[in-house]
């Protein structure tokens, strides 16, 4: 089954942009294939000129882990760890030191507003606070592109906007180039993007 047909889209460093169209469409598909998780059955993904499906399995692993940044619907946190725990824990897979691990983590978590919240695990954490804390792990590595799969959608209205606004914050502060999947189109014309999908083309 052919899910997306002839998508032809650039994003350039800093961007932010929402990818919306009803269910079924092809959405997730398109940022799983943008981020290397599902790899196409033909196309290209170029990331800085370079086909990045010209890597193998291990290749594709390293350039995930380091210049991409994911935050989906359910959080994923690690129920027995930490907030700081459970953001470091991607530094502690790339081998970087355990000091410098809990320096990041401290640094990201402060800029998401849970400096206070360090040392609680996810279920002493409120559905926001956890996300919050996902979109922390996400950029703890400093990634240039941040793809986010509705990641307001399992928060009410109030603390899925305040979760979509540190989104668009985080992107004006780091510059990290933001591509979301939502069904919310009040929060996706918050960017300066709107590209619909419709039966597996992209309009916009």
């Amino acid at each position: 089954m052919e899910v997306l047909k002839g998508v032809d889209l650039t994003f350039s460093q800093g961007d932010k942009a929402a990818i919306v169209g009803a269910s079924g469409v092809g959405k997730t598909t398109f940022l799983h294939v943008l981020g290397t998780l599902d790899r196409p059955t033909s196309g290209k993904v170029l990331y800085e000129g370079k086909d990045v499906y010209t890597l193998n399995e291990k290749g594709l692993a390293h350039f995930r882990n380091r210049e991409i940044g994911f935050v989906f619907q359910f959080h994923h946190l690690l129920p027995e760890f930490s907030a700081l725990e459970n953001t470091m824990m991607p530094c502690l897979i790339q081998g970087i030191p355990k000091q410098e691990s809990v320096s990041r983590a401290e640094a990201i978590l402060t800029l998401v507003g849970l400096k206070e919240r360090l040392s609680h695990k996810p279920g002493e954490l409120s559905g926001g606070e956890q996300q919050r804390v996902a979109v922390a792990r996400a950029l703890v590595l400093e990634p240039k592109v941040l793809l986010a799969d509705e990641p307001t959608g399992n928060l009410d209205g109030k603390t899925g906007e305040s979760v979509f606004d540190l989104l668009r914050e985080l992107n004006r502060i780091k510059g990290v180039t933001l591509i979301v999947v939502t069904h919310n189109l009040r929060l996706a014309e918050k960017l300066s993007r709107q590209i619909q999908l419709v039966d597996g083309r992209a309009l916009g």
